[in-house]
């Protein structure tokens, strides 16, 4: 087996695995909208369960809508991951980890959808109480990261093709 899928199996196994740890014991610790300071006007550990997708999108639409949505999404966005890591080089390691990244965290949040039918957020970032950041997780952490670092991937290959003209083909 390609050395990009052991890396996709080990990132991603690790990422399921913290962020169902992490979710487990929120879930079994906390009372739902329980809150523990963490940072004093910053940070709290708050138990949220969240309908929706990225900041509640979608949580206020038709149940079963939501519902078909989030079940045949994700497997569809790991289909489609795996199909590009297929084209990706072995030696391209931020490419796979930020891959393996996305494909972790959206396994963590459907192993949520598929047990509870909403996922369980946690950390709870705020200015004061007055500003809030919608909670999250371990593996929207991991999306979100394996996204950036694909923007950033995708702007310094662009950006090399324009420096070189000549080794763009």
């Amino acid at each position: 087996m390609a050395k990009k899928y052991w890396i996709l199996a080990g990132l991603s196994g690790f990422i399921v695995s913290l962020d169902q740890l992490t979710k487990m014991w929120i879930h079994t610790t906390y009372q739902l909208g329980e809150s523990t300071p963490v940072i004093a006007g910053f940070f709290n550990i708050t138990y949220v369960r969240n309908f929706g997708a990225a900041f509640g999108f979608l949580s206020e639409s038709h149940p079963t809508f939501r519902e078909i949505f989030f079940l045949t999404m994700p497997p569809i966005a790991l289909i489609i991951i795996l199909m590009i890591l297929r084209s990706v080089a072995d030696n391209d390691k931020w490419n796979i980890i930020a891959l393996s990244s996305v494909f972790g965290g959206a396994i963590g949040n459907y192993i949520d959808r598929l047990r509870f039918r909403y996922v369980i957020d946690f950390l709870d970032f705020h200015i004061k109480e007055k500003y809030s950041w919608p909670a999250f997780n371990i593996a929207d952490m991991a999306i979100v990261s394996g996204v950036i670092l694909l923007l950033i991937l995708m702007f310094l290959e662009e950006k090399a093709k324009k420096d070189h003209p000549a080794n763009a083909a």
